[in-house]
């Protein structure tokens, strides 16, 4: 196992992202994708930042593993599929808040749960393995045991595995679906991510300690619960609950990839040393600058 290598796991898609007077600028993006590329940017020159996913042999997918290599990600584990090609995602905003349209029948992501051995490969030499919600969500069921599986035997030779809940309804066959593929993310996960908003959604929780409370119990040592502007809770099997009151934003124009810049943030501060308080105080700050930027990666926070 390599101590200096970060993978994140799932899909990238085509994105079209509102732009000034009524046009859209076409990209390439996706949750873990979009941690993966802030994740590069916060982590030093020792490290490795890769992204394993499923692409096709068309020229849309040859310029998303060429965006990915000029922006320092691997795509070593990036896997070709003649028959299928990229997802596409539209991007809509009202106010900062944005909403979706998709279109990802064609995806090769959705196999990327198909090929046990790939996925070992993949998390071999892996220090920390990101997926999400979204990540189980596109995949069928049985591409959720396989991948589920490969993230537990990487767990038991020393990976630490991150899990972004990212809950995407629409995505599952159906609430019930959609709760069992959370606490099956959450059984080989190490860190879980969740946002209260949404896990009310799920499972009703009254309160962030409810949301704690599940994950914990289902096995992660650290749950960090995200609650928009309101404060951050956490728990650690170390340093027990941790309470962080985000910096105000000063203004908000785009609230895509304020997660998964978060997970970042927090991942990349725990992994050089920071204490939970301390690692939650960053992540929330660059997520504060992300918001304030717009499409998901936010290129002039860093030039």
């Amino acid at each position: 196992m390599s101590k200096h290598r970060f993978v994140a796991i799932g899909e990238c898609m085509v994105e079209m992202a509102p732009a000034e007077g009524g046009l859209y600028a076409m990209g390439y993006a996706g949750d873990t994708f979009n941690c993966a590329w802030y994740a590069r940017r916060l982590l030093g020159p020792d490290w490795t930042v890769a992204y394993a996913t499923r692409a096709g042999r068309d020229s849309v997918s040859d310029g998303m593993v060429e965006f990915m290599a000029a922006e320092g990600i691997d795509t070593g584990h990036i896997a070709r599929d003649p028959d299928r090609t990229l997802g596409l995602y539209l991007i809509q905003l009202t106010e900062g808040e944005r909403s979706f349209a998709y279109w990802r029948g064609q995806s090769a992501a959705r196999r990327l749960g198909e090929d046990s051995a790939w996925l070992d490969q993949v998390l071999d030499e892996a220090r920390v393995a990101h997926v999400s919600g979204i990540t189980l969500a596109i995949l069928d069921p049985a591409g959720r045991d396989t991948l589920c599986a490969a993230l537990g035997r990487a767990q038991a030779r020393g990976t630490h595995v991150s899990f972004d809940t990212n809950l995407r309804p629409r995505l599952w066959e159906d609430a019930e679906a959609m709760r069992a593929g959370l606490l099956m993310g959450a059984s080989v996960a190490d860190t879980v991510l969740p946002s209260f908003d949404e896990e009310v959604a799920a499972w009703g929780d009254a309160s962030p300690a409810d949301t704690v409370a599940r994950y914990r119990d289902a096995g992660a040592g650290t749950v960090v619960v995200k609650n928009g502007a309101g404060l951050v809770t956490a728990w650690t099997d170390v340093d027990g609950l941790v309470e962080v009151a985000p910096a105000p934003v000063a203004r908000v124009i785009d609230t895509t990839a304020a997660g998964d810049s978060f997970a970042a943030g927090f991942l990349a501060a725990r992994l050089t040393g920071a204490e939970p308080g301390a690692a939650i105080t960053r992540a929330a700050t660059l997520a504060g600058r992300v918001i304030g930027e717009r499409g998901a990666l936010a290129r002039g926070l860093f030039d």
